[in-house]
């Protein structure tokens, strides 16, 4: 049997469907915001604002902190960071998709964007100061809540487990007047004792930047 023929039936993860979404969004709107999934340009920079804050007490006289992008798409966060007070980052951006990690070495080739999937190979990134997950946990687009919750569990260890100063990531509030259910709505008292069993009890819920989601902060022990 020929290696196409196999690869043809090996069934991916279900987690791969965010990045069949997200794809969907681009043949439709292109390298923008809308072809990220997010409906605006001004709310997709408010997100990039609020990520970027994650690192709000870094000392600028040390040396450029290495901050890992899950899920970069076509490098819209990278771009943001360089036109930022956080210009001098280490930037390393992963991608299950191929094409966005192209588009995004075409846009940028100074920068260090990988196509990867860290929870079929978790060493397959070295470790970093932070990392944030902007948009990777808002759609589950057909998963079930259990699967997006299992999905989300593993590689939020995971994540954490890469860097040693801390990670931000959002999610769909459940506060809201109505849900998608192709969205990710999740309870803060089901997501706030999974962090204190098994990442930290050192975290942040930032519900104030006027979205129908929160960021949250999660940081290593000393590190806020």
């Amino acid at each position: 049997m020929g290696l196409d023929v196999i690869t043809k039936n090996v069934q991916r993860p279900e987690y791969f469907q965010i990045t069949e979404c997200i794809e969907g969004y681009f043949e439709r709107h292109g390298d923008s915001p809308q072809g990220m999934g997010w409906p605006n340009v001004p709310d997709a920079m408010r997100r990039h604002r609020v990520m970027s804050e994650l690192m709000r007490n870094t000392d600028k006289a040390e040396s450029p902190v290495r901050l890992l992008d899950v899920g970069c798409g076509a490098g819209q966060f990278y771009d943001y960071l360089s036109r930022s007070e956080f210009n001098a980052v280490r930037y390393t951006g992963i991608d299950l998709s191929d094409r966005f990690v192209q588009l995004s070495q075409a846009k940028f080739p100074e920068g260090d964007f990988r196509c990867v999937d860290l929870l079929a190979d978790p060493d397959c990134v070295e470790t970093f100061d932070y990392a944030v997950l902007n948009g990777v946990f808002t759609m589950k687009c057909g998963m079930t809540f259990d699967q997006m919750w299992d999905f989300f569990q593993r590689l939020v260890q995971l994540v954490y487990a890469k860097t040693t100063r801390g990670i931000a990531f959002n999610t769909m509030a459940k506060h809201v007047d109505w849900e998608r259910d192709d969205l990710f709505h999740l309870p803060l008292d089901l997501l706030a004792p999974f962090l204190c069993r098994n990442l930290s009890r050192n975290f942040i819920i930032r519900n104030d930047y006027g979205l129908y989601e929160y960021t949250t902060y999660v940081y290593h022990e000393r590190q806020v």
